[in-house]
């Protein structure tokens, strides 16, 4: 016997495949769902340490710059100390600066030479005086520029020809002026090298004193 279906099975068959595709479509979507909210969740928390740890290199980033202010600000006072140190100091020494440039400069006087005046402003002394000829001033420069562990950078602002109003036979001198600086005492020892000793012929505070100079004969 030949049994014919006359049920529409190729309609239930598409309706079948159609609610298996809407439930595998539903659950695509619900997992894909799944999926980005645990990736977004993931990032969110990634975020939120990243944050917190931005937090803290900002709030250490901000200690560091107070610290830098108040380094930079002791920095100033250190220097400031420094200098009114430096400046006590050069007091206490300029103090014997009258002995040592009276004694340098009787020292460094060739013969020949007669000093009539100085005058001292701070660390710059005008010299003038009479000598027998130019070479006895030059020697006198040479003697300072070279010699004189005291005095540095003499500067010969006037030389002139001159009759001494007490020469009865009209001999003519050299009158002379000149400009020189006489070293601090940190500067002078800065000037030494490392393990040299000051002159012999140097003044010291205890044994320096002023010798009159040298008159021209």
């Amino acid at each position: 016997m030949i049994r014919i279906n006359l049920l529409p099975h190729r309609e239930e068959k598409r309706k079948q495949k159609k609610s298996a595709f809407v439930a595998l479509m539903a659950l695509s979507a619900v997992l894909g769902v799944i999926v980005v909210m645990a990736v977004g969740g993931y990032n969110a928390r990634r975020i939120s340490i990243q944050e917190q740890r931005n937090g803290v290199l900002k709030a250490a980033i901000v200690e560091l710059d107070k610290k830098i202010v108040e380094i930079a600000a002791l920095k100033q006072e250190i220097e400031a100390l420094k200098a009114r140190q430096q400046a006590v100091e050069d007091l206490q020494g300029d103090r014997n600066q009258p002995v040592y440039l009276l004694d340098e400069l009787v020292r460094q006087t060739p013969q020949g030479v007669y000093l009539k005046s100085f005058k001292q402003d701070g660390q710059r002394v005008t010299v003038g005086g009479f000598a027998q000829s130019q070479e006895r001033v030059a020697e006198l420069l040479r003697n300072i520029a070279g010699n004189s562990p005291w005095l540095e950078r003499p500067d010969l602002t006037e030389v002139r020809a001159v009759q001494l109003a007490q020469s009865k036979t009209g001999k003519k001198v050299v009158e002379f002026a000149l400009n020189l600086y006489i070293k601090r005492q940190r500067e002078k020892d800065e000037a030494l090298k490392p393990g040299q000793k000051p002159a012999a012929g140097a003044a010291t505070p205890a044994t320096g004193s002023p010798v009159p100079a040298k008159a021209a004969p």
